[in-house]
């Protein structure tokens, strides 16, 4: 069975928005080359997340989209703000060519910018591909394109995103398997692991290993037994590989469990009910706050469970007296 969060429905707005700032060039480039090939990178580029949440609130109000404002530079020199929209929603939405349209000329109308608009139709449904918007009345008429793209299509691509060097291939990856396996749990645990070490095998720097786990991770929700087997899983196989970092480990253990364990001096209720991860979290989270030097992610990992508890015990004692 699933936990009363993850089976609501399964979380893709918040990573999707987080990868597209983390990797929009890759993201234009696997996409959408011809527009990759005409910006200045030399010159960076700029998320314009303040100027977002001017031009549009419903994106925080339920609708389950995920948008990225960027400004950018072509090669000829000018400022150009590239409006790049994801559409995640379960079901399809009319109203998702208006708001493509609506964006677009608020931009334009607020900063008198010049802005391209790009939709990632993200959904279950091959049929549904809307590119434009379209209104008249007597012979005034409004006709807005935008170019987009289907994850869908990429489903028969499993090869090529296999042996891609973009890392949005592997974003693509486990987009696909979090649709295919909705209902099936023991399924996208194993995709889920597969995915996780392929980050490893590609030869793929720290930072994008955890970058894009940290997707994979959010989008690809477990059943707590099945996320605590995945995450032994994990540590067994970096220890296999003898890794120089343990990433996942310090993903689980910092950001599922510190958030609980950073709570110590507030609220101390029963512990038996954490996993490993959470307990890792809060001891890290407690030494902290004592200023101890903090214990070693890897040395924390490899320990079992009673050994974790013991030492958040003890380190709860000496909280203790420090209240």
């Amino acid at each position: 069975m699933r936990t009363t969060q993850q089976i609501q429905k399964d979380d893709y707005d918040s990573p999707w928005k987080d990868i597209l700032g983390e990797y929009f060039r890759e993201c234009l480039a696997f996409f959408f080359p011809d527009v990759e090939q005409n910006i200045d990178w030399t010159r960076g580029y700029e998320l314009l997340d303040k100027e977002l949440r001017q031009i549009t609130r419903e994106a925080e109000s339920g609708n389950r989209v995920a948008d990225q404002l960027v400004k950018v530079w072509t090669t000829e020199g000018e400022e150009t703000w590239v409006l790049i929209h994801v559409e995640v929603q379960a079901q399809r939405q009319s109203a998702f060519p208006q708001r493509m349209y609506v964006y677009n000329y608020r931009i334009y109308d607020l900063y008198q910018r010049p802005v391209a608009s790009f939709g990632i139709l993200a959904d279950e449904h091959p049929n549904w591909r809307p590119s434009g918007f379209y209104s008249r009345l007597w012979r005034t008429r409004t006709l807005f394109r935008f170019p987009v793209i289907k994850i869908l299509d990429y489903a028969d691509q499993w090869e090529m995103l296999e042996h891609s060097q973009n890392p949005f291939a592997i974003v693509v990856q486990a987009h696909l398997k979090t649709l295919e396996t909705h209902k099936d749990d023991v399924s996208r645990s194993r995709w889920k692991a597969i995915l996780t070490k392929e980050l490893y095998k590609r030869g793929l720097s720290k930072t994008d290993i955890l970058n894009l786990f940290r997707f994979i991770d959010w989008i690809m929700g477990l059943p707590d037994a099945l996320e605590r087997q995945y995450y032994q899983e994990i540590v067994t196989f970096e220890e296999d590989m003898k890794m120089p970092f343990m990433t996942i480990a310090e993903r689980i253990g910092l950001e599922k469990g510190l958030e609980q364990g950073e709570k110590q001096g507030e609220k101390r209720g029963e512990k038996r009910g954490l996993n490993k991860g959470e307990i890792i979290g809060e001891i890290r989270a407690t030494q902290r706050f004592l200023k101890q030097p903090a214990t070693p992610m890897p040395q924390l990992a490899r320990k079992s469970l009673k050994s974790l508890k013991a030492i958040l015990k003890e380190l709860e004692a000496e909280l203790e007296l420090v209240d």
